[in-house]
């Protein structure tokens, strides 16, 4: 059977998820937040063959954020278990799908075991060229933009860059996001209305969409809906819209 896309027309090149409401799809269920975790790794999987059938080339998901380190010991264990879990069983599939795994965040600060998984999960796919999903972990915007910033000032501190030679694609460059477009929609489930600290600076005229519906039960068709509305929005970048006639 095939799969009832979002009909003819364009898609965006690249969606970012903010993947929100494990913890209380979990809690209206009786169960441990654990297992609202669990559930939303199948919407992962739904989420990429969608994008991967439908034409989106650059998914990228906030999966874990630098202030999640926050949260109960046992959580924070479960989603450390559940990222090794997720790469070990989603890698081969994902491999012959010919989708490109990449990190974003300070992921190399984490753990040992989930540092050395993402790794080989990114080097394993660094030559697959379909859809490339990024998987922001223990990513934070704020931080994002320090540590581009830095990376600025040491290039200027080394006599390899000029101040004034400092300039909106000279961020970009060293962003963790560089080399991918900035994003055309972005997505949150679960009823809020907030970004939460992620891609502050790629965001700037990114179209936003929100949804009550908890990420565990987000599947595809949420994202077409998702897709249709953001067909319908006239984007002018802070220009003057074109008038007609």
């Amino acid at each position: 059977m095939p799969d009832a896309g979002p009909g003819p027309g364009p898609v965006p090149e690249h969606v970012a998820i903010i993947m929100d409401g494990n913890g209380r799809w979990a809690q209206r269920r009786g169960l441990p937040r654990a297992a609202g975790h669990r559930a939303g790794a199948e919407s992962i999987r739904d989420v990429i063959k969608a994008c991967r059938a439908w034409g989106i080339r650059y998914l990228t998901l906030y999966t874990f954020s630098t202030e999640n380190w926050k949260r109960p010991r046992d959580e924070v264990s479960a989603l450390m278990d559940l990222l090794v879990e997720y790469l070990d069983r989603e890698l081969p599939e994902l491999q012959r799908e010919g989708v490109q795994v990449r990190a974003i965040g300070r992921w190399r600060d984490l753990p040992p075991r989930q540092r050395a998984k993402v790794e080989a999960a990114v080097e394993a796919t660094r030559s697959n060229d379909r859809l490339t999903v990024a998987f922001a972990l223990n990513y934070g915007g704020r931080q994002a933009i320090v540590d581009a910033s830095r990376a600025l000032a040491e290039e200027v501190a080394a006599g390899r860059l000029r101040p004034q030679d400092i300039d909106e694609e000279a961020m970009r460059r060293h962003l963790d996001t560089a080399g991918m477009p900035y994003p055309d929609l972005l997505i949150r489930p679960s009823g809020e209305l907030r970004i939460s600290n992620f891609l502050l600076w790629e965001v700037a005229y990114t179209e936003f969409w929100f949804a009550r519906v908890l990420w565990p039960d987000f599947r595809r068709e949420n994202l077409r809906e998702a897709i249709e509305d953001f067909r319908k929005r006239r984007r002018t970048f802070g220009a003057l819209p074109e008038q007609s006639g």
